[in-house]
């Protein structure tokens, strides 16, 4: 599985946070730390993707945006276009209970008639920002949906050939009925330091 690199993408505002979400730690580790700890299960490289300046704390290698301003779908084309793997694995930093045996789940799924492997929560939403895409493919068609404007990774999916993964594919994972919990506020921080045992 090591023609597969992970991307962990940080640039959010943090709006209602009210702070820089990726330094936000959980069980001893910030929340890049555990991204990483679960990307590297199958990549052979792990980067941080963001605009913003002062990023570079993370020691991890840097991509920058080359669509700034672009949202999360600018944050994915920078991690598509700075890649060399066939395969990339994409987090959102906000994401602090996913793991390396979800990852591992994800990228068995794969297979040459695929663009991306795409779980899906338990509601059925898309969750596009723990994602697996070929490289080649999706680089070129987020290209061509920021240059119209669209800024929905979401989009992006539904274009391409997605092997979409219920939950039911991972609810046998420990953990799995966190794995997609969203950290955006301070009550859902407070709640995930609840549940993952102190920050």
């Amino acid at each position: 599985m090591r023609d597969l690199e992970g991307f962990i993408l940080v640039g959010g505002a943090s709006s209602r946070m009210g702070s820089d979400k990726s330094r936000l730690s959980l069980g001893g580790q910030t929340f890049v730390e555990r991204a990483r700890a679960a990307l590297s299960s199958v990549a052979s490289r792990v980067s941080v993707v963001s605009a913003r300046a002062g990023d570079g704390w993370h020691e991890l290698p840097l991509v920058r945006d080359v669509f700034e301003g672009a949202g999360a779908l600018g944050g994915l084309h920078a991690a598509l276009a700075s890649a060399r793997a066939d395969w990339v694995a994409v987090v959102s930093c906000d994401l602090p209970f996913v793991t390396g045996e979800l990852f591992e789940r994800l990228a068995s799924l794969r297979s040459p008639d695929l663009d991306a492997v795409a779980p899906r929560q338990r509601d059925g939403r898309p969750q596009p920002l723990c994602t697996l895409y070929a490289r080649a493919n999706c680089l070129h068609a987020a290209g061509e949906l920021l240059e119209t404007g669209e800024l929905r990774p979401r989009v992006l999916l539904a274009q391409m050939r997605t092997r979409w993964v219920g939950h039911a594919e991972l609810a046998d994972l420990d953990g799995a009925e966190h794995f997609f919990t969203n950290v955006n506020t301070p009550e859902d921080y407070a709640l995930a330091v609840a549940r993952g045992g102190g920050e």
